[in-house]
């Protein structure tokens, strides 16, 4: 499956969990096997690390918060241009695959 959604991108949660719903922020990491995107802030987890040795280095125990994975059906990207979340079509020119806003016709890749 072609994914239209890249790092560095703002992206709208349209689905999901209660708190993070409506909210926005920006593709850190992109799976596109699982269909999964990393964005920051969002669906934040806790996890209890303990104290690892491996490979002659030491990893320090306590709580740890990171950002799990989120799917990709439950965001949408936010054009630059007009500034809300919109879907996307894939326009070819000269060679080169571009994305377009669907709302105002505007390419997001410049």
């Amino acid at each position: 499956m072609k994914v239209k959604i890249r790092k560095g991108d703002q992206v709208e949660i349209i689905s999901g969990l209660m708190e993070d719903k409506g909210k926005r922020g920006e593709v850190i990491r992109v799976l596109p096997d699982e269909e999964r995107v990393v964005v920051q802030g969002i669906n934040m987890r806790t996890k209890h690390q303990r104290q690892v040795q491996s490979q002659g280095r030491t990893v320090n125990p306590g709580i740890v918060r990171f950002e799990a994975p989120i799917s990709i059906s439950n965001v949408m990207l936010v054009c630059k241009k007009c500034n809300k979340p919109t879907r996307v079509k894939l326009v070819r020119e000269a060679d080169k695959t571009k994305r377009q806003c669907k709302e105002c016709d505007s390419l997001i890749d410049e």
